[in-house]
């Protein structure tokens, strides 16, 4: 890890420490408000349009705010094979945390998820993905997290999966969700190209961690809470894949 990177990381737990002290007076408060920043996580209706099973192993790709959170959330599903954290909408050349970082380039943090689709549907993903995983509502930000790197955004892997991902936002403006407009953005076309190794689990490896604790673990209860019949105690980690 580079000394910028090192110092990246350090402001983004100091940010979420100050964020924290300013805003609920240095207490900790109910783990679903840090989900939204303030919007208690509920449960979403399901798309009423979904992927078809097909074959077994199917691939999406999410961003929602600091990969470390998205990428705990959906290592706890039951049905998803693999979670990897990395970039996506930009191109291969700033591919990078520090570059991404900069905010100067398209790419949003986000994770590759492997499912068994005989176990749990795309739509589903969705679901989770809107549910419990991040806040939609935020414009280019996540919390403390702010810049475009850290934008909702979903990269379909297929005509399929895009039309679904479209329906369901639809469907979800339509039905009024959220109070505010959802701000997710539906990208095809884009190559999802995986972090540097010590991103992997960077939330399984840092349970203490202010930002972790304050920001990420909550991502992670309100799955539990929201979709029990999905969770599952023991994550998926990269570091098991070898």
């Amino acid at each position: 890890m580079t000394h910028h990177n090192r110092g990246l990381l350090f402001q983004r737990s100091l940010a979420g420490i100050v964020l924290a002290t300013l805003t609920f007076g240095g207490g900790l408060v109910a783990a679903d408000q840090y989900i939204s920043s303030g919007r208690q996580a509920a449960l979403l209706p399901a798309p009423e349009r979904d992927v078809l099973a097909g074959s077994a192993l199917q691939t999406a790709v999410f961003a929602g705010g600091c990969f470390w959170g998205t990428q705990g959330v959906f290592e706890h599903v039951v049905g998803v094979k693999s979670v990897v954290a990395g970039y996506a909408g930009g191109s291969a050349e700033t591919a990078s945390y520090e570059q991404t970082e900069s905010g100067r380039t398209d790419h949003a943090e986000a994770v590759r998820v492997v499912f068994n689709a005989q176990e749990i549907s795309y739509g589903e993903l969705l679901r989770i993905f809107f549910s419990a995983a991040h806040d939609p509502t935020q414009l280019d930000r996540q919390g403390p997290d702010v810049g475009r790197q850290y934008r909702s955004a979903i990269f379909p892997q297929t005509n399929e999966q895009a039309t679904v991902a479209l329906k369901y936002i639809e469907q979800l403006r339509a039905a009024k969700a959220f109070q505010a407009l959802i701000t997710t953005s539906v990208e095809a076309g884009k190559t999802f190209y995986p972090a540097e190794p010590y991103h992997q689990d960077y939330l399984n490896n840092h349970l203490d961690q202010p930002y972790i604790v304050i920001y990420e673990l909550p991502r992670i209860e309100t799955l539990k809470r929201l979709f029990p019949q999905h969770y599952r105690e023991d994550p998926v980690l990269v570091s098991s894949k070898g």
